[in-house]
C-alpha cells in the first residue's frame, strides 16, 4: 500500500486527536478503549475529533485460538547495527520456536509524529503485540499510539515503567560500576567516559555507575573527561579525538557501547598510541564488533539475543493469559558479564 493511499485511510495519529480535542493522548486512549474514568463532555470532544480526523485505531482481533497465526511487530531505530543484528537473531529464533510471525518495521525519524506514523504501519498487518528495542522503548509517542489501539508491547531497557507494561533489561548501573571498578583495580585514576545517547535511560544509568565507582574510590568525577556520544561509531570518533587532544591525557577510556569503543581504538592508533600499553579502552554490549577490532575489546556482555527471546516470551504469555488486555507490570532483569580481553591493562607510568 502506498503512502498516499494510507493517507486516505485514517492517517491521523493519537497526538492529532488529542490536540484537536484539547486533551492528553492517554485520555484519547481511555476513550478509544471504553474507559469509564472520563467525563462525558470530554468523551464527546474526543469522539468528535476522531470523526473529524477520520482516526482509525487498529481493532484487529487479538484472539490466539489454536491454529491462528500470531503476528508480532518489531519497531526498530537503533544506531548500532551490531546491536540490532544480535537482537534480531534472538527475536527471530524465539518467534520461530513459538510458531509466530515477526513483522519488522523501521522507524527512521526522531520526531513524535514520525514515530507515531511508523507505529501505525502495524495496523495494516494486524499485529497482536509489539517489541520495542531501544531507543523506541522510551518513546511516549509510540507508547501512546499502541495504548490507543490496545496493542500490548514489551520494551527493552525501558527506564521508567508505566503500569501494566512489560520490560526486559540488565542492571546498567551495576554493570558500568563493575567495569569502572575493574579499571580502578588495574591502577587507573584518570578515566575518561563517553556517554550514550541522551534519549535513552540506559545511557544515564551507565554514567551513574561510572560516577558511583569513581566517587567510592575518592576520585572527583568532575575532574574526569566526560564526552557526549550517541552510540554511533562516528560520535565515538569525535569524542575520542577531543579526549586525546587534552594536555593531560587519561590512561583509560570507558565508552558506553562497543561501537564508540571501537572508534576510540581507531583514534588511538591514529595518534600513535598502543592499546593497552599507552591507553586502555573498554566498551559495553559485547557485540560482534568487540572481537572484530584490534586489540579485541574488554567489555560488558549484555545478553542481547537472550533479551530479545525473553521479550517474545513475555509478550506471548501476556497475549495468551489476557487476550491482549493490560495486565500486571512485569520486568525481567537478565545477568551481565564483564568480559576480559586485550584492550585494557595497567596504566603506563606517564600519561605522555
Amino acid at each position: 500500500m502506498s503512502r498516499s493511499t494510507r493517507k486516505g485511510q485514517g492517517s491521523a495519529t493519537v497526538q492529532d486527536v488529542a490536540r484537536a480535542a484539547g486533551v492528553s493522548a492517554m485520555t484519547v486512549s481511555r476513550v478509544v478503549n471504553g474507559g469509564s474514568n472520563v467525563r462525558e463532555a470530554t468523551r464527546e470532544a474526543v469522539n468528535m475529533a476522531i470523526a473529524k480526523l477520520n482516526y482509525r485505531p487498529n481493532t484487529a482481533a487479538r484472539s490466539l485460538a489454536a491454529g491462528e497465526a500470531t503476528q508480532i511487530g518489531l519497531l526498530y531505530s537503533n544506531p548500532s547495527a551490531a546491536y540490532l543484528s544480535q537482537f534480531l537473531i534472538g527475536a527471530l529464533a524465539a518467534a520461530r520456536r513459538a510458531g509466530c510471525h515477526l513483522v519488522l518495521e523501521p522507524c527512521e525519524g526522531e520526531s513524535a509524529e514520525e514515530q507515531a506514523e511508523a507505529t501505525r504501519q502495524f495496523a495494516g498487518v494486524e499485529v497482536q503485540g509489539v517489541i520495542l528495542p531501544p531507543p523506541l522503548s522510551e518513546s511516549a509517542a509510540v507508547q501512546a499510539e499502541l495504548a490507543a489501539t490496545n496493542i500490548p508491547w514489551v520494551a527493552i531497557a525501558m527506564g521508567r515503567q508505566s503500569p501494566g507494561t512489560l520490560n526486559v533489561r540488565i542492571d546498567d548501573f551495576a554493570a558500568a560500576k563493575a567495569m569502572t571498578e575493574y579499571l580502578l583495580g588495574l591502577g587507573h585514576r584518570n578515566v575518561a567516559f563517553i556517554r550514550g545517547h541522551p534519549n535513552q535511560m540506559a545511557s544515564e544509568e551507565r554514567y551513574r555507575g561510572f560516577a558511583a565507582a569513581m566517587d567510592a574510590a575518592g576520585i572527583d568525577v568532575s575532574t574526569q573527561q566526560v564526552e557526549q556520544g550517541y552510540f554511533t561509531f562516528r560520535s565515538g570518533t569525535v569524542a575520542a579525538e577531543r579526549i586525546l587532544s587534552l594536555a593531560e591525557r587519561p590512561t583509560a577510556i570507558f565508552a558506553s557501547n562497543d561501537d564508540m569503543a571501537a572508534a576510540a581504538i581507531g583514534v588511538a592508533h591514529r595518534h600513535g598510541l598502543h592499546v593497552p600499553g599507552d591507553l586502555s579502552i573498554v566498551g559495553f554490549d559485547d557485540t560482534a564488533l568487540a572481537t572484530n577490532v584490534w586489540p579485541e575489546l574488554t567489555t560488558i556482555r549484555q545478553p542481547i539475543s537472550q533479551m530479545a527471546e525473553s521479550a517474545v516470551e513475555l509478550l506471548l504469555a501476556r497475549l495468551r493469559a489476557r487476550d491482549g488486555a493490560t495486565g500486571e507490570t512485569e520486568e525481567r532483569v537478565l545477568p551481565f558479564e564483564l568480559v576480559h580481553r586485550e584492550s585494557a591493562g595497567v596504566p603506563a607510568r606517564s600519561s605522555r
